[in-house]
Parts: C-alpha cells; sequence; structure tokens
C-alpha cells in the first residue's frame, strides 16, 4: 500500500521514487518525509497520495485479474532492474512467467506497407519457433502484426495506459487473446487512459524488456526511432530492415542501417548478430514468401569489420567491410538459397518526396478528372447526377485509400495485395483499374503493382 501511494503522489516519478527509497530505506519512511522534502522545494501544502486511490487501484487490479509487480521483488522482470528509471511497480495480465525467458522487441511505422507486415510477422514467428518471446506496443501496423504471429511461442505487449484499457480499440481481439496466450504489461494505474506524454515512456519498457530491438519500417522522425535511440542508451543492440530509399516509411531504418545498425534479412540474421548467446539453427517458414528480402535489401552481404557484425552495435557510426565475389563464383550466398529475389526497382519515385502510401496527398486535377458517362464507382441506388463526375463514392474511395497505403516504390504482387486487403478480387480489380488510370499506381511483368 505505501509503496503504490508513494509512486502516485503528485511529482513522483520513477527516478524521484528510487531517489526516496534510497535516502529513506522505505516507502513508509519515504512517505512521511515527502511533505518536507517538497517543502524544500518550495511548494507548500503537499500532501501524498491519498490510501483510498491506492486501495481502489489495487480493487481494480483483482478484479481485471492483473498482478502486480514490485522492483526488487519476485516475479519483477530482471531485464529491468539495471535501469535507472526502471518502473517502480508494473501490472501484469497473464502469463508472468514470460519475463523469465529472453526477448527481442519488434517495433516499427503504423502505417506500415504490405511488405512491412510481412516481414514483421516473419520475423515475429520464426524468433519465436527459436525461442524468443516477441515484446512490442500493441500499436496498429507492424507491433500487431508481431504480436499476432507470435502468439503461439509467446509475446508481451507494453501498454501506454492502463493494463485493462484496450487501445487502440481496433486491437481490442488481439489483446485478449494475448492474456490468454502472452502477457500484456503496463506501468500506469489501471483505468489509466494513455496520453501522448505515455508513450515515450512505454518505449523504454520495450527496450529494457529485449535483448535487442529490431526496426521493421519507421519513418525519419517516429516513436519507432526513440526506441531505438532508447535501446541504445540501455545498451541494447538496435538491429534495422531495410526499405527502398523512395519509401518515406523506411527513412528511419535506412538511416540506422547507414549508422551502424546490422541489416536485417530474416530471423537468421538475428540469432547471428545476437550469437553465442542465441541458440544456432533456426529453421525458417516461408510459407508466404515473407522470410526473403525486404524491399531494398542487398542480395549478398560481406564479411563484417573486425569485431563481427555485432562491432557496429550501440554506435552512432559504423560501416562494414564488404568482398566482391571472385569471377565464376555463385552470386546468391547459401543463406539467400531458398528466399525469393529481391524485388525490381520502381518505375518513378514518389512524387514530391511524400511519405507512400498517404492517400490524402492527391493531386487535385486528377481528383476532379472527368471519367465517362456511366460512372463505374456509382454505388447502388445512386443517381448519376448525385456526386460531380470522377468523384468516388465513399466506399470505394475508402478502398482506393488502403490499396496506396499497402502499396510503395517495391513491386508487389497483385494477389498478394489481394489478400492482404481481405477484400474480394472483384472489388479490387476495378479499383486498381481506376487507380492505374489516374496514374496513382503502375503495372509491372508478372502481375506486379507499385505506387507510380
Amino acid at each position: 500500500m505505501a509503496w503504490l501511494r508513494l509512486l502516485r503522489s503528485r511529482r513522483v516519478g520513477p527516478a524521484t521514487f528510487h531517489r526516496l527509497m534510497g535516502e529513506h530505506g522505505s516507502a513508509e519512511a519515504a512517505l512521511a518525509a515527502l511533505p518536507g522534502v517538497a517543502r524544500a522545494a518550495g511548494v507548500e501544502d503537499y500532501r501524498p497520495c491519498p490510501p483510498g486511490v491506492a486501495e481502489a487501484e489495487l480493487a481494480a487490479g483483482r478484479a481485471a485479474g492483473a498482478r502486480l509487480l514490485l522492483h526488487g521483488r519476485p516475479g519483477y522482470p530482471a531485464a529491468l532492474l539495471d535501469l535507472p528509471d526502471a518502473p517502480p511497480a508494473l501490472w501484469a495480465l497473464g502469463d508472468p512467467g514470460l519475463l523469465a525467458r529472453p526477448a527481442l522487441a519488434l517495433v516499427g511505422a503504423r502505417n506500415a506497407s504490405s511488405l512491412g507486415l510481412r516481414m514483421a510477422r516473419a520475423l515475429a514467428r520464426d524468433l519465436g519457433a527459436a525461442g524468443q518471446v516477441i515484446v512490442s506496443g500493441l500499436a496498429r501496423g507492424v507491433d500487431a502484426a508481431a504480436h499476432e504471429a507470435a502468439l503461439e511461442h509467446g509475446t508481451i505487449a507494453v501498454m501506454a495506459g492502463g493494463v485493462d484499457v484496450l487501445y487502440p480499440s481496433e486491437n481490442a481481439a488481439l489483446a485478449r487473446r494475448i492474456d490468454d496466450a502472452g502477457l500484456r504489461l503496463s506501468e500506469q494505474p489501471m483505468g489509466a487512459v494513455p496520453r501522448a506524454r505515455h508513450f515515450p515512456a512505454r518505449n523504454r519498457i520495450i527496450a529494457g524488456l529485449a535483448r535487442a530491438v529490431v526496426v521493421v519500417e519507421a519513418a525519419a522522425r517516429s516513436g519507432s526511432l526513440i526506441t531505438a535511440r532508447t535501446a541504445l542508451d540501455q545498451g541494447r543492440d538496435v538491429l534495422a530492415v531495410p526499405g527502398h530509399p523512395f519509401d518515406a516509411r523506411a527513412a528511419g531504418c535506412n538511416a540506422l542501417i547507414r549508422d551502424g545498425a546490422p541489416l536485417v534479412r530474416g530471423a537468421e540474421d538475428v540469432l547471428e548478430t545476437l550469437a553465442p548467446t542465441a541458440e544456432p539453427g533456426l529453421p525458417l517458414g516461408t510459407s508466404d514468401g515473407a522470410a526473403g528480402p525486404h524491399p531494398g535489401s542487398r542480395p549478398s552481404d560481406g564479411p563484417s569489420a573486425p569485431g563481427g557484425r555485432g562491432a557496429a552495435r550501440n554506435t552512432a557510426s559504423g560501416t562494414a567491410a564488404r568482398e566482391t565475389a571472385p569471377p565464376g563464383a555463385p552470386t546468391t550466398p547459401p543463406q539467400d538459397r531458398g528466399r525469393a529475389p529481391a524485388p525490381s526497382p520502381p518505375r518513378a519515385p514518389v512524387r514530391g518526396g511524400a511519405q507512400a502510401g498517404d492517400a490524402s496527398r492527391r493531386d487535385p486535377e486528377q481528383e476532379r478528372g472527368a471519367r465517362a458517362e456511366g460512372d463505374p464507382q456509382r454505388e447502388p441506388g445512386e443517381a448519376p447526377g448525385d456526386r460531380r463526375p470522377g468523384e468516388a463514392a465513399p466506399q470505394t474511395a475508402a478502398l482506393h485509400a488502403q490499396i496506396l497505403a499497402r502499396l510503395g516504390p517495391s513491386p508487389l504482387a497483385e494477389d498478394q495485395l489481394i489478400r492482404d486487403l481481405g477484400a474480394g478480387a472483384e472489388a479490387v480489380a476495378p479499383a486498381l483499374l481506376d487507380l492505374e488510370l489516374d496514374g496513382r499506381i503502375t503495372r509491372q511483368p508478372g502481375g506486379l503493382l507499385a505506387l507510380a
């Protein structure tokens, strides 16, 4: 009770909590000294958290079936103990035994492309099969894909709000499945609604729980890069999946690789980087073809600079030495055999440097472009004069936006896009034709699609 009261008292964060505990020896003594400490800092009439507030939080935790883990006590994750701002208390809902297993974090873009989501699923599935618990933040996009694929082997979702608050709502069903097969974790009080300031604090827990952080699609300024920087500050490894140079969603990952982060083409690259602690020999699943190189990945890598692949970890810059294969040598290295070939380059970059898939940045002239009479986008029961010529119906416009969000400069197979959208081919095919006629997408040989 005293522990929770001290933590929930006004102006007491994790660092202040640990300092007060170190100075006074117990939560009870720190609570008694807190008004005097506040007075010395110029704060008058300071009152610690009332007992009733702490009692209500404990009752809410019991009602939700959550368990309270206290810093330094049994059950608290050992990986967080070395952090100077380690959470003094964590609410856990699910299987707390996962906190004792080796873990890796997978983070990335919320508006991830189809290729990014496939890569996240493949990494989570294969790393989970190798004995790693997958840690992420239960956000839409890469986080949700990683949790979903890792459910069979164990996953931890670190939440920005209370552990009993399902956010975002679209991931509520996934969160309940994690309760049964994984673990949800939060340092926030029960019932706390997530605020903007809570997400960077959550990210430090994601990085702290993991041996390494793998970034799959991240813009130049994104929360995923905050997690990566936090991981470096904590002494963790940071790895990144490369992306196409024209895709703004990959700018952060490409910058990490430029600055020395190991490049990830599949789970084997992650385990190799973590060697010798990682278990050798990973059976890679390739059922959806996602275990192959991500867009922009190199077909082969030369040997690392002195010190191995990990020599570039936790540095602001680093360059790996490379070798050129001798004449007549096979062009595909053994570790890449059986993987899908790297996609061909796009025909044209995203115009104006806009983020790939951003459906809000359309050319107004294209939006107003007249179509032939008898608009194929007219919804059933809609009169021909209900909209201006060329104006898409709401349902069709929404499908257009989903297609553009899934595509990027790197080509994607049309049948894979249809599967990712979860829509029928009879609905997607006309929308693709509309976008192609509008100059938004291009078709390439082999049934491939890319942003124009």
